[in-house]
């Protein structure tokens, strides 16, 4: 099956009404707990075998995975085989022992493993790893060599803090295409679909350090979709480095200095690149807007990369990668290459904003972070929409997957400015921030030419001060905030960076106070 074979077939759903999935999971699986749908483990030895390089392995139905994917074998040579659903394929554990299925019971989604070159630390020759999972609705997960999995990415997000509800498209099907031999890349095509849109996908991935995707899509609405996410990402922030985040936020009673999967968001247009700390713990959800036009990247980041920081020894949450979506030029139709038509630039991404959906939580398995890109002109039906991307794992950082040569942000932290600068009467509501600053391009020693660019959406910035610290080599901005009264219901957004000579020599620190 061809990218172009499925959009076809995207095209044909789009024009029919939205049929949804069957609701025939037997009840023996629907009413399995948390954990006895995990003992349900794939037998490796019925792995699929993928060229050398590669094989996947396949997740049963149950629990909260209810609906069937089809699942395909794409060989490089003619038609695309189906994988068949046996119950041998799986230990069924303790709570199925003995049981069996049919075999029209399908599965849940895939995951892909790969035998990594040059593996370190005396891996076995040929031992395959998994590193990527397609699992649930339009979710997947992907990490670099290394690197355990933290956020996921999704194809595509519908209606993300709406008031009427989130609409979430599944994939329905995935043909995985057979790689030649030695390959060391390998393709998915998958179909999408939704009460309001289908689409195909195609996915070029290439494991190693970094992991990238290349991602290919075809849009097809039924319906007018006015808050589209393109490129979205999912991660969880529970507790960071100032504490849980929000103003008047209950703190976290935790032997953890710090639990999150990301730390931060970045959003890059032009020449600035803008990183935004997240938050937890406001009274309700929160929408936060970057325009771009256009757009040229933006990513959920993991940039807390020490143990210290977590002293998780299970969880690694300093091994977990971020993300980072570049949008790239479209590629060609076929009928395009026929009339001698140019590749257009991905129109999707050249208006809009990155949108930030920060969701208050208290519990750490629940994913209450969303960021994604959306268009400023809504989605209509009969127009398809396409889009091109490119997703990279983000380790340590400076990395080449994030161009350019600002520094960036590497910690915020806020307290009282009682402590050090004491008013009479007192002014609790008063906060001191230390922002810290790091980068290769940075001056190495205390320089008159570097100051400090401060601003707030309301109240006052008073006595930046921008200094070398030599136990780390980088920058820091001292400033601290005067919030007006009465202090405002919403977020007040305050910004820093550094410049030097008057040119802007660090990433723009854009915090929600």
């Amino acid at each position: 099956m061809t990218f172009e074979g499925v959009v076809a077939q995207a095209e044909r759903l789009a024009a029919a009404p939205y049929a949804p999935p069957p609701d025939d999971l037997p009840p023996a699986l629907a009413g399995l707990s948390y954990d006895g749908y995990r003992r349900i483990v794939f037998r490796p030895a019925e792995a699929l075998r993928l060229g050398r390089h590669f094989s996947a392995q396949l997740f049963h139905r149950g629990f909260l995975q209810k609906k069937r994917v089809r699942l395909f074998v794409q060989p490089r040579t003619g038609a695309p085989r189906p994988v068949s659903y046996e119950s041998r394929l799986f230990d069924l554990g303790k709570d199925l022992a003995g049981r069996s299925f049919a075999p029209d019971l399908g599965f849940a989604g895939f995951r892909l493993h790969y035998a990594f070159s040059d593996a370190p630390k005396g891996r076995v020759p040929g031992f395959q790893e998994e590193f990527l999972v397609f699992l649930g609705a339009s979710y997947f997960r992907l990490r670099g060599d290394g690197q355990e999995y933290g956020l996921s990415a999704r194809g595509l997000a519908i209606g993300t803090g709406a008031p009427e509800g989130e609409e979430f498209p599944d994939f329905v099907a995935h043909w995985i295409c057979e790689p030649e031999p030695e390959a060391r890349r390998i393709t998915v095509v998958s179909l999408l679909d939704s009460p309001s849109v289908a689409g195909a996908y195609r996915f070029a991935i290439e494991p190693g350090d970094p992991a990238r995707v290349t991602v290919t899509a075809s849009l097809h609405p039924r319906r007018r979709i006015d808050r589209l996410g393109l490129a979205p990402l999912t991660s969880m922030f529970l507790h960071g480095q100032s504490g849980p985040g929000a103003r008047n936020a209950q703190a976290f009673d935790d032997f953890r200095p710090q639990v999150h999967d990301s730390d931060g968001l970045v959003v890059r247009t032009g020449t600035d690149r803008l990183w935004r700390p997240l938050v937890n713990g406001r009274p309700s959800p929160q929408i936060s807007a970057f325009r771009a036009q256009p757009l040229q990247g933006f990513g959920l980041m993991q940039r807390e990369r020490t143990f210290a920081a977590y002293l998780d020894v299970e969880a690694r949450h300093e091994a977990r990668p971020g993300l980072w979506i570049e949008p790239l030029t479209d590629a060609p139709r076929p009928e395009m290459v026929a009339s001698g038509a140019s590749p257009r630039p991905a129109a999707p991404f050249a208006d809009g904003a990155v949108q930030l959906f920060e969701i208050p939580s208290r519990e750490e398995y629940m994913d209450n972070i969303v960021a994604a890109f959306v268009p400023a002109v809504p989605a209509e039906p009969g127009t398809a929409l396409r889009v091109a991307y490119r997703l990279t794992t983000v380790g340590a950082e400076p990395t080449e997957a994030l161009p350019g040569d600002l520094a960036r942000v590497v910690s915020t932290r806020a307290g009282s400015a009682e402590r050090l600068r004491p008013t009479e009467p007192p002014s609790p509501q008063r906060r001191l921030y230390a922002i810290d600053f790091e980068g290769p391009n940075l001056p190495k020693a205390q320089d008159d030419g570097v100051t400090a660019v401060v601003s707030a959406g309301a109240g006052t910035m008073v006595e930046p001060v921008a200094a070398f610290v030599p136990q780390t080599g980088g920058w820091r901005i001292y400033v601290e905030w005067r919030p007006p009264e009465p202090l405002p219901a919403g977020d007040v957004v305050l910004r820093a960076h550094l410049e030097k000579d008057g040119r802007p020599i660090s990433e723009t620190w854009d915090a929600a106070a």
